[in-house]
C-alpha cells in the first residue's frame, strides 16, 4: 500500500500478460484524479494497456473528498444495489476499520447517483469515462 510507484513495471507487464489472456468488453479502474497514489498509477498504466478498450473509472467514496463529477451512470434496481453493497462489504476486508466504509456509504453513493440520473428506481452507480470506445 503506498509503493505502487516504485513497482510500476511488473503492474505494467501484468497488465499486458492479462490483455493477452482475456478480450474484455469493458474495464474498470480506479479514478484518475484519485488522491491515493497508488490508484493514480493503476488508473495510468490501465489506460496503457486497453488501449482500444472501454474503460470506466469508478468511484470510492473515502476521506480525501475526490469523488469528482462523474459522465456516465448506470441505473440500478433495489436489488442489485444490495447485490453491490453486499460484495464490496465481503470483497474488501482490509477497508473495514476505516470509517467511510461501511454499508450506509455505499447506499447512500447510490442514492446520490441515481438522483443525479433521474433512475427510475432512485439508485445508480456512476462512473468516469475519460475515453468511451464503443
Amino acid at each position: 500500500d503506498g509503493f505502487f510507484p516504485y513497482t510500476a513495471v511488473p503492474i505494467k507487464e501484468f497488465f499486458e500478460e492479462l490483455k493477452r489472456e482475456v478480450r474484455p468488453d469493458l474495464v474498470l479502474t480506479h479514478y484518475r484524479e484519485d488522491r491515493h497514489q497508488d490508484h493514480r498509477l493503476v488508473s495510468d498504466l490501465t489506460y496503457n494497456s486497453f488501449r482500444d478498450h472501454l474503460v470506466l473509472e469508478y468511484e470510492i467514496p473515502k476521506f480525501d473528498g475526490d469523488l469528482g463529477r462523474p459522465n456516465t451512470y448506470v441505473t440500478l434496481d433495489e436489488e442489485r444495489c444490495q447485490e453491490k453493497i453486499a460484495h464490496l462489504m465481503a470483497a474488501f476486508g482490509t477497508q473495514r476499520d476505516k470509517r467511510w466504509f461501511s454499508e450506509d456509504t455505499f447506499r447512500a453513493m447510490l442514492r446520490l447517483r441515481g438522483i443525479e440520473a433521474a433512475s427510475p428506481s432512485g439508485f445508480a452507480e456512476a462512473f468516469h469515462g475519460r475515453k468511451l470506445v464503443f
